[in-house]
C-alpha cells in the first residue's frame, strides 16, 4: 500500500473517529447502566423538565409546612414569639391531625402547653423531613447542571441559564404554597393544610423517576471526605520533606485524564504549600516505584482539590448571615404581620401569606435577570454570563442591607401608631395595613436571585468535578447554619434586653418591644459581612483545570 493511500485511509478513521465523538457527550456521562450517552437523545433541556417538575412539588411540600410553621406554633403548640421563631422549619402532617398529638383548645386566654409526646411527633417530624430535604438538595441542582455537556460550546451556555430557572420553579411551588396551601391551613384545617404536601412529594419521586432514561449520568469518583483525610495523612506523613520549587517534580498520572473516576486534571497553585507535601515523591517511594496506596503519595489533583474547598471558605462562611436574614421571612416578618391590620374588607390575610410577594418577587427577577441584565451586563463586562458569580453575590447582599432597613422602617412607623392609639399595653394589631411589608419582601426576593442563585454556580463551577455535590450540599448548609445564626442572635437579644424586668426587644406583646432594633442590627451585621465578603471576593483564585 503506497504512503498517499495510507494518509487517506488515516484521514478518514480520523474524520470517522470526530464524528462518533461529536454524537457522544465529551465530559464522561454515561446512561444509568453505565453505557457512553448519544448527545441528540439524552440530556439538555430535554430531560429538564423532569428535574424541575421534581423540584417545584419538592419545595411545594417543603414550604407548604415550612411557611406557616410560626402560626401553628403560636396558635396550636401555645408557643411564645421568641421560641416559635427559634424551633425551625418543618413539622408532620400526625401532630396535626390525630387527636391525640393535637395539643388541647384554648379556653379564653388559657392555653394548655402541648405535652411530651405531642412535642415528640412534632421534633420526629421535624428532623425526618430535614434529613429527605438534606437529600435531595445538594444532588438535584447538580443532577441538573451535569445534563448539559461541559465540552459543548452551546451546551455550556444554556447551563448558566439553567440555574435561573431551577430556582425560577422552585419559588413556582413555594408561590403556591404560600397562598392557597396558607389558606387551606388557616381556614379547613392543619390536618389537610399538612397532608396536600405530602402528596406533592409523592408526585414529585414519580416526576423524577420517568425521565430516568433521558438523564446523563456522571460516574462516580469515590468519596471526597476520603480523598481529602488522604491528603492530611500524606501531608503529615511527610512533614519532614521539602516541597521541589518545580511543580513537575510533584506526583500526577501520566494518562490524560485524572486518577479520580470522572474529574479533569487540575493544575497546580502556589497556596497551601504544606498540603503540597502529600504529592511530593519520596527517595523511598521513588526507588520502588508504587505510587498505589493514596494514604503515602496523593496526585496534584487530589491535592488541589482540597486547596479548592479552603479557598471557598471565607465565600461560603460570609453566605450564613445572609441566610439569616433570609430567615426572618418565615419567623419575624409573619410576627410583625400578625400585629398589623390583614383585612382587605371582609377577607382576612394570613399573616404567612405575605411571602408570596417575595416568590413573586424572585419570579418577576428571574426572567428579567436572565433575559435583560445578562444581555446588558455582557456588553459592559465582556463575560458571558454577564455578571461573573461573585459579583451576582455581592450584589444580593447588598439588597439584603435595604430589605432589612425597610423591614426597620416599616416598624417604627406601626410602633408609632400604636404609642399614638394608646394600644402599647394591648396585644392586639396596630390599623396599619399589612401591604406595607411588601417592600422588605419583594427586596429579599431580589437578595434571593443574585445570591442564592450566584451561590449555587458559584459552587457548581468552581467546585472539583468530582465534589460537585459535596460543594453544593456545603452551599445549602449556610441556609442550615443561617437558621441556627438566628435563633442564636434571638436568644442573645432576648437575654440581654429583658434584664432587670425589661420586656425587651421581641415580647409576645410586640407593641411593648423594639423589633425594629432586631431589623437595624441585622441590618449592621449584614452590612459588615458584605464588607468582608468583598475583600474575600477580591482575593479568591479560581480553579484552572487542563
Amino acid at each position: 500500500m503506497g504512503t498517499h493511500e495510507e494518509e487517506r485511509l488515516l484521514l478518514e478513521q480520523g474524520f470517522v473517529e470526530n464524528e462518533r465523538n461529536e454524537l457522544y457527550t465529551g465530559d464522561g456521562s454515561v446512561d444509568i447502566k453505565g453505557n457512553r450517552i448519544l448527545k441528540r437523545n439524552t440530556g439538555n433541556w430535554r430531560a429538564c423538565p423532569f428535574i424541575l417538575g421534581t423540584e417545584c412539588c419538592e419545595r411545594l411540600a417543603y414550604y407548604g409546612i415550612a411557611t406557616n410553621l410560626v402560626s401553628y406554633l403560636t396558635k396550636y403548640l401555645h408557643e411564645g414569639n421568641v421560641s416559635a421563631a427559634r424551633n425551625g422549619m418543618c413539622t408532620l402532617t400526625l401532630s396535626a391531625s390525630v387527636p391525640a398529638l393535637k395539643p388541647a383548645e384554648c379556653l379564653d386566654s388559657v392555653c394548655p402547653s402541648a405535652t411530651p409526646a405531642q412535642y415528640a411527633v412534632f421534633f420526629f417530624g421535624l428532623y425526618l423531613i430535614a434529613l429527605g430535604t438534606g437529600g435531595i438538595k445538594p444532588c438535584v441542582s447538580s443532577f441538573g447542571a451535569d445534563q448539559f455537556d461541559d465540552t459543548d460550546s452551546e451546551e455550556r451556555v444554556k447551563k448558566g441559564s439553567f440555574f435561573n430557572w431551577f430556582y425560577f420553579s422552585i419559588n413556582i411551588g413555594a408561590l403556591i404554597s404560600s397562598s392557597l396551601i396558607v389558606w387551606i391551613q388557616d381556614n379547613a384545617g392543619w390536618g389537610l393544610g399538612f397532608g396536600i404536601p405530602a402528596v406533592f412529594m409523592g408526585i414529585a419521586i414519580v416526576s423524577f423517576f420517568s425521565g430516568t432514561s433521558l438523564y446523563r449520568f456522571q460516574k462516580p469518583g469515590g468519596s471526597p471526605i476520603t480523598r481529602m483525610c488522604q491528603v492530611l495523612v500524606a501531608s503529615c506523613h511527610k512533614w519532614n520533606l521539602t516541597v521541589p520549587t518545580e511543580s513537575s517534580l510533584l506526583y500526577e498520572t501520566s494518562d490524560k485524564s485524572s486518577a479520580i473516576e470522572g474529574s479533569r486534571k487540575l493544575l497546580h497553585t502556589d497556596e497551601l504549600k504544606c498540603l503540597d507535601k502529600a504529592a511530593v515523591v519520596s527517595e523511598a517511594g521513588s526507588k520502588i516505584g508504587d505510587y498505589s496506596n493514596p494514604w503515602k503519595i496523593c496526585t496534584v489533583t487530589q491535592v488541589e482539590e482540597l486547596k479548592i474547598l479552603i479557598r471557598m471558605f471565607p465565600i461560603w462562611a460570609t453566605g450564613i448571615v445572609f441566610s439569616a436574614v433570609y430567615a426572618q421571612m418565615s419567623t419575624m416578618f409573619v410576627e410583625q404581620g400578625m400585629v398589623m391590620d390583614t383585612s382587605i374588607g371582609s377577607f382576612t390575610i394570613p399573616a404567612a401569606s405575605l411571602s408570596t410577594f417575595d416568590v413573586i418577587s424572585v419570579i418577576f427577577w428571574v426572567p428579567v435577570y436572565d433575559k435583560v441584565l445578562v444581555p446588558i451586563a455582557r456588553r459592559v463586562t465582556g463575560q458571558g454570563r454577564g455578571f461573573s458569580e461573585l459579583q451576582r453575590m455581592g450584589i444580593g447582599l447588598f439588597i439584603s442591607v435595604l430589605c432589612m432597613a425597610a423591614a426597620a422602617v416599616v416598624e417604627i412607623k406601626r410602633l408609632q401608631l400604636a404609642r399614638e392609639l394608646g394600644l402599647v399595653d394591648e396585644n392586639v394589631a396596630v390599623p396599619l395595613s399589612i401591604f406595607w411589608q411588601i417592600p422588605q419582601y419583594f427586596l429579599l426576593g431580589a437578595a434571593e436571585v443574585f445570591t442564592f442563585i450566584g451561590q449555587l454556580e458559584f459552587f457548581y463551577d468552581q467546585s472539583p468535578d468530582a465534589m460537585r455535590s459535596l460543594c453544593s450540599a456545603l452551599s445549602l448548609l449556610t441556609t442550615s447554619l443561617g437558621n441556627y445564626l438566628s435563633s442564636f442572635i434571638l436568644t442573645v437579644v432576648t437575654s440581654l434586653t429583658t434584664r432587670g424586668g425589661n420586656p425587651g426587644w421581641i415580647p409576645d406583646n410586640l407593641n411593648k418591644g423594639h423589633l425594629d432594633y432586631f431589623y437595624w442590627l441585622l441590618a449592621g451585621l449584614s452590612f459588615v459581612n458584605m464588607v468582608v465578603y468583598v475583600f474575600c471576593a477580591k482575593i479568591f483564585k479560581s480553579k484552572k483545570a487542563s
